[in-house]
């Protein structure tokens, strides 16, 4: 089931490739952006180019248990929210996203703003709060194309906290999130310096050396890179990673499977 990430009183995470993964807190089961289609070619809705999609999820969505909610960053890019994603949706209680994105999804969707919180009773009878951050899936300006994006942070009195960024290319947000929420446990950062022709290539994600720097930032003690792989528009793997944050001083933070 993927490659789960634990360290101590860290927050079990489990990473399937692309921006999925299972998030275990407190006795919640929480899910990244769902994409699990196979290979092949896939369009945006509403038109713009065309993305790849290279490797299978790690996971088939059948296998993944029972799901408390989704923490859906965005729900109008296929390498977010795919057609088996959005078939998944119809059996989780509660997705959390943009406010945009609840409207064209319905259900169980709820948008949320940036800094809004909701909470959630966890089975162990606690709460987890899950506060929507920030995110930027672009240069400065690029909302009206790339449409509206959304991050989250974890956070219980008992428990660690997790950031999710979401697909986020801006340093000066993650530094508001720091402000507000640092240092925080654990940072899932969706990385891979994501590149298409929109904004004449110029990054969508951010890249590995941005990601070393956004954990020192957040002075995350644990830094799960996902979104990195799995999609031809990702210029930057694996190699990548390891090799900006050895360069950062910051290898022992990273955990890759």
């Amino acid at each position: 089931m993927g490659d789960t990430r634990t360290t101590g009183e860290q927050i079990p995470v489990s990473v399937f490739g692309g921006p999925t993964a299972l998030i275990e807190y407190g006795g919640l089961r929480l899910l990244t952006d769902p994409a699990f289609d196979a290979p092949g070619e896939y369009r945006r809705p509403g038109g713009g180019p065309g993305l790849t999609k290279t490797a299978p999820a790690a996971i088939d969505p059948a296998d993944l248990g029972p799901l408390d909610a989704v923490l859906l960053s965005h729900d109008e890019h296929p390498d977010n929210l795919d057609r088996s994603g959005r078939a998944l949706l119809a059996d989780v209680p509660l997705v959390l996203t943009t406010r945009s994105g609840a409207g064209r999804l319905g259900g169980t969707a709820r948008g949320l703003a940036p800094w809004e919180s909701v909470e959630l009773p966890r089975p162990d009878g606690g709460t987890l709060t899950v506060t929507a951050t920030p995110a930027q899936h672009g240069p400065e300006g690029c909302e009206p194309i790339s449409g509206e994006v959304v991050g989250f942070v974890l956070t219980s009195a008992d428990l660690p906290s997790v950031y999710v960024s979401g697909d986020n290319a801006s340093l000066a947000l993650v530094q508001e999130i720091a402000g507000r929420f640092g240092p925080v446990d654990t940072a899932v950062l969706f990385a891979g310096a994501a590149r298409t022709v929109l904004f004449d290539g110029a990054l969508l994600t951010l890249d590995s050396v941005q990601a070393a720097e956004a954990a020192g930032i957040l002075g995350a003690r644990r830094v799960v890179p996902v979104h990195f792989d799995s999609w031809a528009h990702f210029t930057e793997g694996r190699d990548e990673l390891v090799k900006a944050f050895t360069a950062a001083g910051l290898l022992d933070r990273l955990q890759l499977g």
